[in-house]
C-alpha cells in the first residue's frame, strides 16, 4: 500500500501535510501558529461561517506546490492577518 500521510516541517515553523487519497488528487494543507492554507478541497464559505482564518489554492499536489501558488481566496479572518489573494503563499508564512 502507498504512503497515506507525509508530513513536512517547513522552515517557517509550518506544518504541510499530504494525504493521498483513494481515486482522487492528494488533500494538502499548510498548518501555521495561527492560520492555515489549504488545497481547493477547503470551502471558503463554511470556513468563513466558522470564524476560521484560512486561505485555499488550487491545481496542487504537494506542500511545495502550495509555497509557489498564489492564494485563490481567503476568510475575514486570513485576510486581517495579511493573507491576501493574489499574493503566494511562500511570502505569507510568517502570517500562518
Amino acid at each position: 500500500m502507498e504512503e497515506v500521510l507525509r508530513v513536512k516541517r517547513l522552515e517557517s515553523g509550518a506544518l504541510g501535510l499530504e494525504v493521498n487519497l483513494p481515486g482522487s488528487p492528494p488533500l494538502v494543507v499548510l498548518v501555521g501558529r495561527r492560520a492555515f492554507v489549504a488545497c481547493g478541497f477547503l470551502n471558503v464559505e463554511v470556513a468563513e461561517r466558522m470564524g476560521a482564518p484560512c486561505a485555499r489554492v488550487t491545481g496542487v499536489r504537494s506542500v511545495e506546490d502550495v509555497l509557489e501558488k498564489e492564494i485563490a481566496e481567503a476568510t475575514t479572518k486570513a485576510r486581517e492577518l495579511g493573507i491576501l489573494p493574489g499574493l503566494k503563499v511562500r511570502d505569507v508564512l510568517d502570517k500562518l
